[in-house]
């Protein structure tokens, strides 16, 4: 094994880019290029690093790895540990991999201030890989928190004329639902004595004391994925945002929901995650189909995408929790772990396949200086390279087979057959809406006859555009046609999860 796999990997992952994005900031704005190229030698140096992560990574095994354990404050016995699982991994390279396309794309686009932009999204890389890799409960909560400055910053800064009233509004709800969690997170605390999460996963529970934690939990997390009806917040956010905040959010962002019901929910109350799991998947399929509704009635690319995003992320929380369903109609856990998969896949696709679609409106923003549906038409006579791109996305973005759209769509309806057939016939409907919205976007952009004079002056991907959407596409063909290296390494840990969801604590 290679000496890298002694060094403390995730703390460089965390703190390399934090520390970089401080020192791109002290640059300034007078050597802007100087700024620009340090900022992506610190983003590839930090998707350098997790790659050893995963070239390292025991598939086999469900305990954290590469962990990290100092003493943070005594006083509260609260640690600073770090380490990572078959969950938190692929959610870490997503988040690397995710900020060096999002730098390259930004390149020039942004004028204003860009050592500032920069800087932003290289701390708010480091900030979201800590949530993902801390293990001790008042750490995650730090990490939590201090993500949302950088994105209020950016959506504040360099966002579009409603950015402040965006801006304030995505604080407000994502901070407020996360009161709730510190709430909760302080109570574990004074009943196990520590912060850290193994012990809250041992501790015992009474069933109230479950509900009144796991809907603790549920505000920070159900606001942050977002779920019906705390998620009127995205989609405004999402419009005002500079493409590259609209990337970010999409991607990873939202994924911390998920990940906190994976992470926090299920194995802290798994009695209390049984009992309300109707709510979660009733929500869920809400969004699946009603916010696939409200998408084809939209007249603004990114606010269509946006509801697009809320409608897949559907499927990610009803793949965490139709297993309860399932073990209890059939008593095995193998379909659980169906579900949990499905969850897992349809995050790390989704991070791929909205942030390509964000990445697209941007193309067409940046030329044209509007993101009205109407403004557009033919433009795949004048961007034909361009064009090819956006249906490729399209066509992810609807779950067509052999992109990683279908992969964790296919998964989570499978496992939700199995636990009851209409929770399988509500779900696929998004076959059909997703297709709907999405190809009715298409067709109205991509395709027909060139419909004014902007889109005839249109001039097709330069050389750095094309290289980020061309990784992109890359990523989203080898998920869909070949998942099994993602797959593996989530697996050992989705099945020890479903161990610890199975035991009752009350």
């Amino acid at each position: 094994m290679s000496t890298i796999y002694h060094w403390p990997l995730l703390s460089l992952l965390t703190w390399l880019p934090v520390g970089g994005g401080v020192l791109v900031m002290l640059v300034g704005d007078s050597r802007a290029s100087l700024a620009r190229w340090l900022a992506l030698a610190l983003a590839l140096a930090a998707f350098g690093l997790s790659v050893p992560l995963y070239l390292g990574f025991d598939a086999g095994s469900a305990a954290l790895q590469f962990q990290e354990h100092a003493s943070w404050v005594p006083s509260l016995h609260a640690d600073y540990h770090l380490g990572v699982d078959g969950i938190a991994l692929p959610l870490i390279m997503l988040t690397t991999f995710s900020t060096v396309l999002v730098l390259i794309a930004g390149w020039t686009v942004i004028e204003k201030r860009p050592s500032q932009y920069f800087a932003a999204f290289l701390i708010m890389e480091g900030l979201m890989v800590g949530v993902f890799s801390a293990a001790d409960a008042l750490l995650f909560y730090v990490f939590w928190e201090a993500m949302l400055i950088p994105m209020f910053i950016i959506i504040g800064i360099w966002g579009g004329a409603r950015r402040v009233y965006a801006t304030i509004k995505f604080f407000l709800y994502t901070f407020l639902g996360s009161v709730l969690m510190l709430v909760a997170l302080i109570y574990l605390y004074l009943k196990a004595g520590s912060y850290d999460l193994d012990s809250f996963y041992k501790l015992p529970l009474t069933l109230h004391e479950q509900m009144l934690i796991f809907l603790a939990f549920f505000a920070a997390f159900a606001v942050k994925v977002p779920m019906v009806p705390v998620h009127t917040w995205l989609p405004d956010a999402h419009v005002e945002a500079p493409t590259g905040g609209s990337v970010i959010l999409a991607a990873i962002m939202l994924k911390m929901g998920g990940y906190g019901f994976l992470r926090f929910s299920l194995p802290i109350t798994p009695d209390a995650s049984r009992e309300l799991d109707w709510l979660v998947i009733g929500l869920s399929l809400l969004a699946v189909v009603y916010i696939g509704l409200v998408a084809l009635a939209q007249t603004d690319m990114k606010k269509l995408i946006a509801y697009s995003s809320i409608a897949h992320m559907g499927f990610v929380t009803l793949g965490c929790f139709v297993g309860f369903e399932i073990v209890a109609m059939t008593g095995s856990s193998q379909g659980a772990t169906l579900g949990l998969s499905g969850a897992m896949v349809q995050m790390i696709s989704h991070g791929l396949v909205s942030g390509a679609l964000f990445l697209c409106v941007g193309v067409l923003y940046d030329r044209l200086h509007t993101r009205e549906i109407g403004a557009y038409g033919g433009v795949i006579n004048t961007m034909p390279v361009f064009g090819a791109f956006m249906v490729l996305f399209a066509m992810a973005n609807a779950g067509l087979p052999g992109t990683s759209g279908f992969v964790g769509e296919f998964l989570v309806v499978l496992a939700s057959f199995r636990a009851n057939f209409w929770y399988a016939f509500l779900a696929a409907t998004t076959l059909i809406l997703g297709a709907a919205y999405t190809l009715w976007l298409v067709k109205r952009v991509v395709f027909g006859e060139v419909a004014n004079e902007g889109v005839a002056g249109l001039k097709d991907l330069n050389g750095r555009e094309a290289l980020v959407l061309g990784i992109l596409a890359v990523a989203v063909l080898a998920l869909g046609v070949y998942p099994k290296p993602l797959t593996d390494v989530m697996e050992p840990t989705l099945q020890h999860l479903v161990q610890l969801m199975s035991v009752s604590k009350a």
